[in-house]
């Protein structure tokens, strides 16, 4: 029965918890070239303080290929302050991809989308003909390769570093989250750095951050598609492993390109995890399911029922019941008719032609039973009637008598039959 199953479906699906995101956060206005921007946090479960990493994403708009675009690490005001403004010294058309944290943890608070700065008349917060550099920069090995499940060395000059580095890895739309720093080594020509296995699925796009103790952002950042390795290993993936999620970015309604598309992301848009988002998608993926198999149910259900209602139809014998007799039986219009012998019923003797030759006459009628010759093959319409028929036969007198010789050859004059006695 489907009925119970699809209420057993239903209770399972009622006994899910329903996760909650922790925080979430919006822009309170699009981003503008050398404009303020103000970041709102919505919701009570965040552990403050809160900080936003603003990190530039794709290549740079200015002539020449200019890099202008500093990596923003910016504090909120208090401890209890929920909003942020800071003024963006981005150039129009650029892009840029924000990370909220607090105390749960970095990206706790969601990760927006690639974010498209709009433009402005004020171009006084950047230099278009000056390139703007880190205090150091972070290096990779292999160089420009970063591979699911392959390690990778991160590696960096130990000379150009002040206090602890820290390393996170950002996924706009969706999961950041803290690169581990496993055991440091020393190389000739990898200078200081350590081993680490990306557990990010191929096709992600990826970036890279390194920061010191000046601060996130203080050692560049790398952006980058994740891909394969020559292996296709993928060992080091999981359900928990760090993707770009199905969900709605962070961030609110924003600008996302040239043309001013922009971003659904909205108030739910946090969450480290995105766990809504997740388990959201997860349900309604079960409801669909259900939904197919029910249906599906049904019609499988109606064309049996259909099926069981109609007689099949043999296009070579419409009729079962006359089966054995027709297979001996030819078609209507070829049917052949037995030739009928006359049973002598009424001799005529007594018949005598003019010249003295006998004539004898038979009598016979059929009825419309068929003889024996055609019963094998009957059929369910009348059988053809036969018209009743009556026979006379003429006999010959033999040749005529010798006459002695001399004697004069009567004259023979032959009559034609009377049919005097022709019974009615």
């Amino acid at each position: 029965m489907v009925a119970p199953k699809f209420s057993a479906a239903v209770a399972l699906l009622l006994d899910l918890p329903i996760l909650s995101l922790a925080y979430s956060w919006n822009f309170k206005q699009n981003p503008k070239q050398c404009g303020d921007l103000t970041i709102e946090i919505t919701g009570n479960d965040g552990k403050p303080p809160y900080r936003v990493l603003i990190i530039p994403s794709g290549p740079t708009p200015l002539p020449n290929s200019v890099e202008a675009r500093r990596i923003l690490e910016q504090q909120f005001p208090s401890d209890s302050a929920t909003s942020v403004t800071f003024q963006l010294k981005y150039p129009a058309n650029s892009q840029f991809v924000a990370v909220v944290s607090d105390q749960n943890g970095f990206g706790s608070g969601g990760t927006s989308a690639a974010a498209q700065v709009t433009s402005s008349d004020d171009t006084s917060c950047f230099d278009s003909s000056q390139p703007v550099q880190p205090p150091f920069f972070f290096n990779i090995d292999p160089p420009n390769v970063i591979a699911q499940c392959q390690s990778t060395r991160l590696w960096w000059d130990p000379n150009k570093v002040q206090g602890d580095l820290n390393f996170v890895g950002v996924i706009p739309g969706g999961q950041s989250f803290q690169i581990p720093t496993g055991t440091l080594s020393n190389q000739t020509s990898t200078g200081t750095g350590f081993n680490w296995t990306p557990n990010v699925r191929e096709g992600t796009t990826l970036h890279i951050v390194c920061g010191d103790g000046r601060g996130m952002g203080s050692g560049g950042s790398l952006r980058t598609t994740v891909g394969n390795n020559i292996q296709n290993d993928n060992s080091c993936l999981s359900n928990t492993s760090p993707s770009s999620t199905a969900g709605s970015p962070a961030g609110g309604m924003y600008p996302t390109d040239s043309s001013g598309n922009q971003s659904s992301g909205g108030s739910n848009g946090g969450g480290g995890n995105n766990t809504g988002a997740i388990v959201g998608g997860v349900i309604g993926g079960v409801f669909a399911i259900l939904a197919a198999i029910l249906i599906l149910f049904f019609f499988r259900k109606r064309s049996h029922g259909n099926r069981s209602g109609e007689k099949p139809v043999d296009l070579l014998n419409a009729d079962e019941g006359d089966e054995s007799n027709r297979r001996q039986e030819l078609p209507q219009y070829y049917e052949p008719e037995p030739f009928l012998v006359p049973d002598p019923t009424v001799a005529g003797s007594d018949g005598v032609s003019s010249d003295g030759r006998p004539l004898s006459m038979y009598t016979t009628d059929r009825s419309g039973t068929p003889d024996a010759a055609s019963t094998s093959a009957t059929r369910k319409t009348a059988p053809r009637q036969f018209r009743a028929v009556n026979i006379i036969q003429h006999d010959d007198a033999g040749p005529s008598e010798q006459k002695p010789a001399g004697e004069e050859e009567p004259e023979t004059i032959e009559l034609p039959p009377a049919y005097t006695n022709i019974r009615q």
